[in-house]
Formats: C-alpha cells, sequence, structure tokens
C-alpha cells in the first residue's frame, strides 16, 4: 500500500538520530515544547517535499540532483559548524537555559523556516531520497491517488517522530535542573559541529 510505503520511508529517514534530531531536542530543552515542535514541522516539511518530489519526478530528480551534491554538502556543513558554534555562544553568555516564555509568533515560524531550510540542504535528506527514488519509488506509484497517499504516510511518518523527540527535549526542560540542561546543550551543539565538520572533511577527501 502506498500510505503504508510512505510511512516507513517518512520513519527511514526520521528515526535515525543526526543533526537534525539533535538540533530539535536542542530546542526543545532549551525553550519548551513548542519551539521545538515548530522545529519538528520544518523539518517533517523538508521530509514531505523530497517524498513529493520522489513520488512525482522519479528518476529526472536524481539527474538534477547530481551536479548540486557537492553544492548541498558544503552549505549543510558550514551551517551545521555555523549553528553549533552559535548555541555554545548562547550556553556560555548565560548561566541558565532560557526559561520558557510564550513565543511571539514571529519567533515560532522564525524556528519553523530554519528547520526547514536545514532539512531541506541536510546531504543525509537529500542522499536518502535519491536513494528512495533509485530503488524505484516513484515508478511504483501510478494514481495521484497513489502518489498523494504515499507522500501523506510520509508526512505523518516524520511528523510524529519529530514531535516525540521536541517532547523529549522539553521534557528535560520542565524536570532537569538548569545546570545539567546547559551541559546537554553544550554537548548538543558540540556534536552538531562534529557532524557538521564530518560532511566537509568527507568533501574535502574526495576531491
Amino acid at each position: 500500500m502506498p500510505f503504508l510505503e510512505g510511512m516507513l520511508a517518512g520513519y527511514g529517514i526520521a528515526i535515525p538520530i543526526g543533526a537534525i534530531s539533535i538540533l530539535i531536542i536542542d530546542i526543545g530543552l532549551r525553550y519548551g515544547f513548542q519551539k521545538g515542535f515548530m522545529a519538528g514541522a520544518g523539518a517533517a516539511t523538508a521530509d514531505v517535499i523530497y517524498a513529493a518530489l520522489a513520488a512525482i519526478a522519479g528518476g529526472i530528480l536524481v539527474v538534477a540532483l547530481k551536479p548540486l551534491a557537492g553544492l548541498f554538502q558544503i552549505a549543510s556543513g558550514l551551517v551545521l559548524v555555523s549553528i553549533g558554534c552559535l548555541g555554545i555562544w548562547r550556553a556560555w553568555r548565560s548561566s541558565n537555559v532560557p526559561v520558557a516564555t510564550s513565543p511571539n509568533q514571529r519567533d515560532i515560524w522564525r524556528t519553523y523556516t530554519r528547520f526547514l531550510g536545514l532539512t531541506l540542504l541536510n546531504p543525509l535528506t537529500v542522499a536518502y531520497f535519491t536513494t528512495l527514488i533509485l530503488g524505484g519509488a516513484g515508478t511504483s506509484l501510478v494514481t495521484w491517488a497513489e502518489r498523494f497517499a504515499f507522500v501523506l504516510g510520509a508526512g505523518i511518518a516524520s511528523l510524529s517522530w519529530q514531535t516525540l523527540i521536541a517532547g523529549f527535549g522539553a521534557a528535560g526542560h520542565r524536570h532537569l535542573p538548569s545546570r545539567f540542561r546547559l551541559l546537554l546543550s553544550l554537548a548538543g551543539s558540540l556534536i552538531v559541529i562534529g557532524l557538521g565538520l564530518r560532511i566537509l572533511i568527507t568533501l574535502v577527501n574526495t576531491i
């Protein structure tokens, strides 16, 4: 069934813990569930976009993405290193993790768009859905109803997982001591920097 295939595809890209997951947990940890959820929603939207391209464009997307693969890797690596450094700077600027308040709508949507763009640039996301296309996911979906069911399944799966990890971070925000939350935030930022550097180093080694 296309819907179940879509859900498997969505969970397949969402569940492995990577830079995006760590950043979503960190947002929930520092700011609470509302901003964490919007960060996850941005990531899930990117997954839906790629799932739709996989379902509709098929093999055409592979040809289009290959020349841009290096640019995606450079941009993603630099963005991850920058976000990790910014996270460390924010953590050291204050001895406490920011207290949860009701964020304004502008700040909420800024978080959403930031994670949408970051996930779209994530080379792991691009590689995953490219592999999905090469495996025949696009060619097996004949009707528009099947394509819609595939994309819907991928979106529901991705959003449900991103919401779960945002809730995990928000639980830490509510129950963990502020100093421990600060250490976790610093650790998460260091991991994100490491992942960004690994992308850049891998790219340099292939040149």
